[in-house]
């Protein structure tokens, strides 16, 4: 069985067939959720982040013109719901607040706190980023976009792309040694 193009898909949402709108969905929604856990580290906000962007989405899912990639234009519209949360969001979160840990099912205690800790010094570090800095860094080593893509996404050049990857992966450089001497 083949699988859909999201473009197909698309119309046939537009045309009212919701079961092309929940397979449209399910195609994202996990890499949508990741996302939105990595920019604000609270499960229960990035589940109301997630509907909230599927909602934007589907709003204006006619809006979209298919002249670029549809996940590129999805994670804009996540980047710009991202950056409205935190602007309702104040005063910013406490850094108390650690990030949920993902399971891990490897048998080895030792590696399993290993891998624990060096995601939550990471995570805890990526919080100290500032928001643009942040959103590049997830769309690049997450999301798996390239600079021009993050660039279209965000609406900058790619030379501010990679301004701020680059000025990024130094703070988070600094930020971790910091805590490992610590």
């Amino acid at each position: 069985m083949f699988e859909q193009t999201d473009e197909k898909l698309i119309s046939k949402a537009l045309a009212g067939h919701a079961g092309a709108w929940t397979k449209l969905v399910r195609r994202y929604d996990k890499a949508i959720y990741h996302y939105a856990l990595r920019m604000c580290s609270r499960h229960d906000d990035a589940q109301d982040l997630m509907q909230d962007i599927f909602m934007a989405v589907c709003r204006n899912l006619a809006t979209y013109r298919g002249d670029g990639e549809f996940k590129a234009w999805l994670f804009r519209i996540a980047h710009f719901r991202v950056v409205e949360y935190y602007r309702r969001k104040k005063p910013l979160q406490s850094i108390d607040d650690e990030p949920e840990v993902a399971q891990e099912s490897q048998h080895d205690p030792d590696i399993v706190l290993f891998s624990q800790r060096q995601g939550e010094h990471l995570a805890g570090a990526m919080q100290q980023l500032p928001l643009a800095q942040k959103a590049v860094v997830e769309l690049k080593f997450y999301g798996q976009f390239t600079c021009d893509e993050i660039a279209s996404q965000l609406g900058v050049s790619a030379n501010t792309v990679k301004s701020r990857l680059y000025a990024a992966l130094d703070k988070l450089k600094l930020i971790l040694e910091a805590q490992d001497a610590a």
